[in-house]
């Protein structure tokens, strides 16, 4: 796929996601986001790396961040020039074109969605714990799905202040964390050779293959750039907040998974040559007793369904954003009348993480999202050298630029294609297959419908010029009359029913452009004071 070569379309990308939303997320709130989608990785995989190396993890979780390194500030780049809802997804649409953005977007959701499934998947080992303790019976797939469908319906109803909800259960869940390792130090088997001794007699092959499976545990430290338009002082406020959550979770994984394995001796993360999956409630239970254990276990949980709550979220908008650049049906992009969220990508996503919960085993679940998430990341890389390379041509100038260019850029990529490597089959299965499905999703439909915004957009301003007081109440009737939810808000198939009443001949896809446009928070409806505003006389672009 040929590189977009058009300066007025990174120009406009940059023009039309910038300053748009209301910046109401500081410093503290960009680390709350990102460490809260990556903190539950923590709860799962130490015991699955632990099989693949032995006590020495916490070096694993060390290499697996210095991959992750790079694409954080990337990112951090990217999302300083485009701050945009989409987040990946964007950079590498604007960057390589329809095509490989469809491909990228739909790898997005689906690794999204699978490190979704894995924490419920992985919170059913915790529930365990609990109710073998309490002497309850519960099918525990059942309670899975119930989570599930839990969280479906309230995304879609619209229960989406994730930071309210994230803010309790990430701080608590850190000080649990603290105390933890503060009490293993005081463990009678407390041996702290143990793991460093094992770290370095561990094959490179190993460490390698390690690090790799563990990626998946720092893969939410750039999710934060999707809301980027919502930062204030972006240029400032991203890269710092990044970094610094890359920072804390770098330090927490590596201490945890250094102290877990110098407080309990032998090969405990097999029982039975099964792999045990619920590996901090081990942890807590060898330091502090079997109480605080459950403690820690009930609290796993929330952590897991907090996380499932806002990924649910997260995946559903890479569907939306491709249907916004028409590379996907418009019901995608249709927001509910009453709740106005995006409820066809949301049941969609909801599905497939139930398929995957069902049908794919825990360990392949991290796998597959490790595999997507390095090829991702591989590819943001890859975005900046293209895009520093043309700046003076194709106009990049972003208020932050990323450090040690492009040494640290070129180690992302092949530190990044080397894990891949030891994850195995199953990545360049599940990275297969996205490459297929996403370029069949293009040529059938995409290639067909998605067609340049700013020609419709400026069509329809000459349209709309206001002649007579008359007529402008005329369409201000009209735009009210479609206004089924009575929320002076319009969806998109509201928007095109006034359209069509007012005798506007737009085709359905330049109807789309011209909803986009006028839809600058990205939320899926437009505010019809504010369109008939934006669409007033004097507001042709120049």
């Amino acid at each position: 796929m040929a590189i977009s070569t058009s300066k007025t379309m990174i120009a406009s990308a940059t023009d039309e996601v910038k300053n748009k939303l209301k910046r109401t997320t500081g410093l503290a709130g960009v680390i709350i986001i990102s460490l809260s989608a990556m903190l539950p990785g923590i709860f799962v995989t130490p015991t699955f790396a632990a099989e693949i190396m032995g006590p020495g993890i916490w070096l694993a979780y060390l290499l697996a961040a210095s991959v992750v390194l790079p694409g954080a500030l990337s990112k951090s780049e990217l999302s300083s020039g485009m701050p945009s809802s989409g987040g990946s997804y964007v950079y590498l649409e604007r960057t390589y074109g329809p095509l490989i953005g469809t491909i990228s977007g739909l790898g997005l959701w689906a690794s999204f969605l699978l490190k979704s499934a894995f924490a419920l998947i992985g919170f059913s080992a915790y529930l365990i714990a609990v109710t073998t303790y309490f002497d309850v019976e519960i099918s525990i797939r059942v309670l899975s799905m119930s989570a599930l469908v839990l969280i479906t319906m309230v995304n879609i109803f619209g229960v989406s202040k994730v930071k309210a909800i994230q803010t309790p259960i990430l701080l608590s869940t850190i000080g649990l964390l603290l105390f933890i390792c503060i009490a293993a130090l005081f463990v009678d088997d407390f041996d702290a050779k143990r793991p460093l001794t094992e770290a370095f007699d561990a094959g490179v092959w190993s460490l390698a293959e390690a690090a790799a499976f563990v990626f998946v545990a720092y893969a939410g430290v750039t999710k934060v750039a999707a809301i980027g338009g919502e930062v204030k002082n972006p240029e400032r406020n991203l890269p710092a907040g990044i970094m610094l959550s890359l920072l804390i979770a770098t330090v927490l994984y590596t201490v945890i998974a250094y102290l877990m394995m110098a407080a309990i001796p032998g090969e405990w993360w097999l029982q039975d040559g099964v792999v045990v999956e619920n590996p901090i409630f081990v942890f807590a239970e060898k330091v502090a007793g079997t109480k605080f254990g459950i403690f820690a276990a009930i609290l796993s949980v929330l952590t897991m369904i907090s996380m499932a709550l806002a990924g649910i979220l997260a995946s559903s908008r890479f569907l939306f954003a491709m249907s916004r650049d028409n590379l996907l049906p418009q019901p995608l992009e249709e927001v509910n009348v009453r709740f106005e969220t995006p409820h066809w990508p949301i049941l969609i996503t909801g599905v497939a993480m139930a398929l995957a919960i069902l049908y794919v085993p825990l360990k392949d679940v991290v796998k597959l999202a490790s595999g997507f998430k390095i090829m991702i990341f591989i590819m943001i890389n890859t975005c900046v050298i293209i895009l520093r390379t043309t700046s003076k041509e194709y106009g990049w100038n972003p208020k932050y630029k990323a450090p040690f260019y492009p040494y640290i850029h070129i180690w992302g990529i092949l530190a990044g294609a080397v894990l891949i490597s030891f994850i195995g089959t199953k990545a360049f299965i599940g990275g297969g297959a996205a490459v297929l499905s996403g370029a069949a999703t293009y040529y059938l439909y995409g290639k067909k419908h998605a067609i340049l915004q700013r020609t419709p957009v400026q069509s329809f301003r000459k349209q709309f010029q206001f002649s007579t007081p008359a007529e402008h109440e005329r369409r201000l009737a009209a735009f009210h009359a479609a206004d089924l939810g009575g929320k002076n808000h319009l969806t998109l198939r509201e928007f095109q029913s006034a359209l069509k009443a007012l005798g506007f001949e737009y085709s359905v896809d330049e109807s789309r452009c011209i909803f986009h446009n006028a839809d600058m928070d990205e939320n899926g409806v437009i505010d019809i004071d504010e369109f008939f505003l934006a669409f007033a006389p004097g507001s042709e672009e120049e």
